[in-house]
């Protein structure tokens, strides 16, 4: 057996395998997105139970296969269960874990895209900013860590949307939920943030999809 390695990281998802046990991905500071199987993880007395579920961010200690890693154990930062007990923020942070599984790679040090999820679960628990301002920060960093965005807002928009767009490329990631927009800018900042994405994101979200159907009905 290899060495345990320690990775500092987010589950991004969690499935079943087998009878017992469960496969993660993992977003981590050190080596990007990987696959690891929690053996044993779906037992009601497992130590392995609690760390494997989404939105856990902690120390992950593995080791290392040809194909996978295998989770040993784990020192938890931060659960966020809140997350789990409110369905329309569940779907929110479910997205953003997407977005991370989308734009990570295998073997690519992910620290900024870490703290960006980190920050972001965070933001929604408080609850001061409205959610979908949070989606567009997360959005609009996301493109700009993978290199994909504009220095200004590809849309005409007001001084609000303008500032705030540029607010979110290039303030520090702990500064980035510390704003609010009244509902017109927001509005802006949504259309420009969605101009962006069209062109840079070619794939569908199942967590958005089901955002989508909650919020339509609610309009």
């Amino acid at each position: 057996m290899t060495d345990l390695l320690e990775l500092s990281g987010v589950v991004l998802s969690s499935m079943p395998v087998g009878e017992y046990d469960r496969r993660v991905v993992l977003l981590t500071r050190e080596r990007g997105r990987i696959t690891a199987f929690a053996k044993g993880a779906r037992r009601p007395n497992s130590s392995l139970l609690a760390v494997s579920c989404p939105f856990v961010c902690g120390k992950f200690f593995l080791y290392e296969g040809r194909s996978s890693y295998t989770l040993r154990s784990a020192e938890v930062i931060a659960y966020f269960s809140s997350l789990q007990q409110d369905l329309e923020k569940l779907c929110y942070a479910s997205y953003f874990t997407e977005l991370a599984e989308y734009f990570s790679r295998e073997n690519m040090a992910a620290a900024d895209m870490l703290n960006l999820l980190y920050l972001s679960f965070r933001a929604l628990e408080k609850g001061k900013i409205p959610s979908e301002l949070i989606r567009c920060i997360v959005e609009l960093r996301m493109m700009v860590l993978d290199g994909e965005y504009t220095e200004l807002p590809p849309i005409q928009t007001g001084d609000s949307a303008c500032y705030a767009w540029q607010y979110v490329i290039r303030s520090p990631l702990k500064e980035l939920f510390q704003f609010t927009l009244n509902p017109p800018a927001l509005d802006e900042l949504k259309k420009a943030v969605s101009v962006l994405y069209r062109r840079v994101i070619d794939r569908e979200f199942h967590s958005l999809q089901i955002l989508h159907s909650m919020i339509q009905p609610m309009q």
